[in-house]
């Protein structure tokens, strides 16, 4: 399983920004798709995580703000990020677990970097 992450880049305070995660795989297969990401001096954080059947889960600090989607048809999830503030700033990664899995899959990570 390939896992390919894009979309990220320079944004101000208060935009948006979309990332992509192409799966090499059909990602209706996969139970759980998630975007976590990495700030420096933080631990690694679930940001966002979307089921097969859809069921999604935000952490606190992104609900209201961020969106995870899936795309079966591309075999690509998204993440909406909206109102951006300088603390999302981070590497981002996505990962996909089948069922059962306890660590999955990771994708290379796309940096988005949030400007005051």
């Amino acid at each position: 399983v390939q896992l390919q992450a894009s979309g990220g880049g320079l944004v101000q305070a208060g935009g948006s920004r979309r990332l992509s995660c192409a799966a090499s795989v059909t990602i209706g297969d996969i139970n759980t798709m998630g975007w976590y990401r990495l700030a420096p001096g933080k631990q690694r954080e679930l940001v966002a995580s979307i089921t097969r059947l859809s069921i999604t889960d935000y952490a606190d600090s992104v609900k209201g703000r961020f969106i995870i989607s899936r795309d079966n048809a591309k075999n690509t999830v998204y993440l909406q990020m909206n109102s951006l503030k300088t603390e999302d700033t981070a590497v981002y990664y996505c990962n996909a677990k089948y069922y059962g899995q306890v660590t999955g899959y990771w994708g290379q990570g796309t940096l988005v970097t949030v400007s005051s």
